[in-house]
C-alpha cells in the first residue's frame, strides 16, 4: 500500500514536470496571438484612417467642383484672359442685348466681307449698364460675355452653318431694363454729373441705371485717348468711364437719417414721446450742428424731425445711441460688406463703433463724417423699406433666349436677407410719407399716387455746393417702384433730386 502511494506520487511529479513546458508553450502562443491581434487592430485602424482621409479629400474635390459649377464657373469663363472666349468668337456671332420691352440695346453688324461691328442703337443712354465690347468689356457685355458667345440654335442648323463655313448666332440676353424709364432718368439728369437707379422693390429687378458723364460706346475707339487722359487743372475728374451708380461713393447726407431713426426706435420703445425744440443749431459733444440755412424748426417729434430733415434734432438723437449697436445695424444694411450684384461696384463704409471718439458722432448720424455710400446701395436700402424689411438681390438680366426665341435660362427674384421687421418698415414708411406730405419733398405730393421718400444734401468740400440726394418709392401703401438719385455738387435734394424723381414716377405711372 505504502509502495503504491509512493509510486503515485512519482507519477504525479513526473506529470507536473511534463506540464510546465506545455504551459510555457501555451502562454507563449497566447502572447504571440495577442501581439498579432494588436498588430492587426493597429493595421485596421491605419487602413480606416487612410480611408477616411481619402473620403474627405474626395468630398473636398466634389465640393470644389460643385462650388465651381454653381458660383465660380461664369467668373472664370468671363475672365478676359480666358482663351476659350477667343475660340468661341471665331465660331459665333455675338448675340443681342435687349431691353425688357424688346428694344435692341446692343447688336452685331456684319458687312459683306464678314467684318463684325458691335452697334449700340441708344448710344450714350446705356453706356454704363449695358457697357461696351471694345477697349475692355464692361457692364452686361462683360458679365454675360460667355452667354452672348454661346449658341443654342437648332443642332441641325448649327451643323449646316459650320459645314458651310458660316457662323452661328449667339444667344440673346434679355434685361430687366425699361427703355422708357431709362430715357426719362437720362433726360431728367440732364447735363449734371450724377447717377440714377430705379428698382422694383419686391423683386430686385433693376428697371433703369444711368450714370453721367457718359460716352458713346459706338465711338469708343475714336474717343478712347480723350476719355483716358488725365484731367489736369481740375479739382474734380469727370471720369466718364466710371459707372457712378454702382462705383461712385458719396456721403449719404440726410438719407442716412432713416437708419439713425431706426436705431433710435429699436433702443427706445417709447420713441413716440420724443420731443426736441430746434433753434436752428446746437452744440453736441462739443460739435456745432446747423440746420439748413440755420432754419429753426421749433418743437418736433421723431417723425417731424425726419420729415423736416432737422439736423440738430438728429444730432441730439445720435449722441444718445449705443454706437456698438448702431455699427451692427449698419453692417446688417451692408455697410462695410459686399453687396450681392453681378457688376463692378465699390463697398459703402461706416466707420463708427463703440470705441470711436464721441465728437465724430454728431456729424456721422446726420449722414456726414466719413460715411460713404453708392446710389445702388441706397436703392437697396430704400427698396428694403418698401418691401416690408426684406432686401432682395438686385439683378439686371431677366433671361437668355436662343436665336429662335426659345428660353435658355430664366433668372428669378431672390431674397437676400431680412434687415428689419415689417412693423419697423411700416413706421419708416409713415415717416417718409410725411416727408412728402409736409416736409422737404413736398413737390411730390398731390399726384394720383402717394410717394414716400427722403431728401438729402451732402456736403463734401468746403466752398462747393452739396450733392443732392433723393431716395423713395411709390405708391407708398403698395410700392411698385423705388428710386435712388444723386446730383453732384448742385445744392439741395429738394431742388435738384426730387424733380428727377417726379419725372421718373410720372413716366412709370403714365403707362400703368
Amino acid at each position: 500500500m505504502k509502495m503504491e502511494r509512493e509510486e503515485n506520487k512519482k507519477k504525479k511529479k513526473k506529470s507536473l514536470l511534463r506540464a510546465k513546458p506545455d504551459q510555457k508553450k501555451k502562454k507563449a502562443a497566447e502572447e504571440k496571438n495577442k501581439v498579432a491581434k494588436e498588430k492587426k487592430q493597429t493595421r485596421n485602424k491605419e487602413i480606416i484612417l487612410i480611408a477616411y482621409v481619402f473620403a474627405g479629400l474626395f468630398l473636398l474635390v466634389i465640393g470644389y467642383f460643385v462650388n465651381f459649377m454653381l458660383r465660380d464657373s461664369e467668373e472664370v469663363i468671363n475672365n478676359p484672359y480666358n482663351k476659350r472666349q477667343d475660340l468661341l468668337a471665331e465660331q459665333i456671332i455675338r448675340g443681342d442685348i435687349l431691353s425688357a420691352d424688346g428694344k435692341v440695346l446692343a447688336h452685331t453688324l456684319v458687312d459683306s466681307k464678314g467684318n463684325e461691328t458691335r452697334n449700340y442703337p441708344y448710344e450714350n443712354i446705356y453706356a454704363h449698364v449695358v457697357g461696351r465690347f471694345s477697349k475692355g468689356r464692361t457692364g452686361i457685355e462683360s458679365s454675360e460675355n460667355f452667354h452672348l458667345l454661346t449658341s443654342h440654335t437648332n443642332t441641325v442648323s448649327k451643323i449646316v452653318k459650320e459645314l458651310s463655313g458660316g457662323k452661328n448666332i449667339g444667344d440673346s440676353v434679355l434685361t430687366t431694363l425699361d427703355t422708357r424709364l431709362q430715357k426719362a432718368a437720362y433726360d431728367a439728369l440732364g447735363s449734371h454729373k450724377g447717377a440714377v437707379v430705379v428698382m422694383e422693390p419686391s423683386t430686385g429687378r433693376i428697371l433703369a441705371m444711368v450714370s453721367k458723364p457718359d460716352y458713346d460706346p459706338n465711338q469708343i475707339d475714336k474717343v478712347w485717348e480723350e476719355l483716358t487722359k488725365e484731367d489736369t487743372g481740375k479739382e474734380e475728374k469727370d471720369s466718364p468711364l466710371l459707372n457712378r451708380a454702382a462705383q461712385g461713393l458719396y456721403p449719404p447726407g440726410s438719407t442716412f437719417k432713416i437708419l439713425t431713426a431706426l436705431e433710435y426706435i429699436r433702443e427706445n420703445p417709447d420713441y413716440k414721446k420724443y420731443k426736441y425744440d430746434c433753434t436752428g443749431k446746437g452744440i453736441f459733444n462739443s460739435v456745432t450742428i446747423n440746420c439748413y440755412n440755420n432754419k429753426a424748426h421749433g418743437k418736433v417729434d421723431l417723425k417731424e424731425s425726419l420729415a423736416k430733415s432737422c439736423n440738430s434734432s438728429f444730432a441730439n438723437i445720435g449722441i444718445t445711441l449705443n454706437m456698438s449697436a448702431f455699427r451692427k445695424l449698419c453692417d446688417t444694411f451692408l455697410f462695410n460688406q459686399s453687396i450681392p450684384v453681378d457688376m463692378l461696384y465699390n463697398k459703402s463704409s461706416f466707420v463708427l463703433n463703440g470705441k470711436s471718439p464721441v465728437d465724430q458722432i454728431p456729424q456721422t448720424v446726420i449722414g456726414q463724417g466719413q460715411t460713404q455710400i453708392s446710389p445702388l446701395h441706397n436703392a437697396m436700402i430704400i427698396s428694403a423699406v418698401a418691401n416690408g424689411g426684406i432686401m432682395m438681390k438686385p439683378y439686371v438680366v431677366d433671361r437668355l433666349e436662343s436665336q429662335s426665341g426659345e428660353t435658355v435660362k430664366k433668372y428669378l427674384p431672390e431674397m437676400y436677407k431680412t434687415v428689419m421687421t415689417p412693423k419697423e418698415a411700416e413706421i419708416l414708411t409713415s415717416f417718409m410719407t410725411e416727408t412728402v406730405e409736409n416736409g422737404t419733398a413736398g413737390s411730390l405730393k398731390n399726384n394720383r399716387y402717394t410717394v414716400a421718400g427722403k431728401t438729402g444734401s451732402a456736403e463734401f468740400m468746403e466752398g462747393k455746393p452739396a450733392h443732392a440726394w433723393f431716395i423713395g418709392f411709390a405708391p407708398a401703401e403698395n410700392p411698385e417702384i423705388a428710386v435712388s438719385i444723386i446730383v453732384e455738387s448742385v445744392g439741395t435734394g429738394s431742388d435738384y433730386a426730387v424733380p428727377i424723381a417726379d419725372k421718373i414716377f410720372k413716366t412709370y405711372f403714365s403707362y400703368k
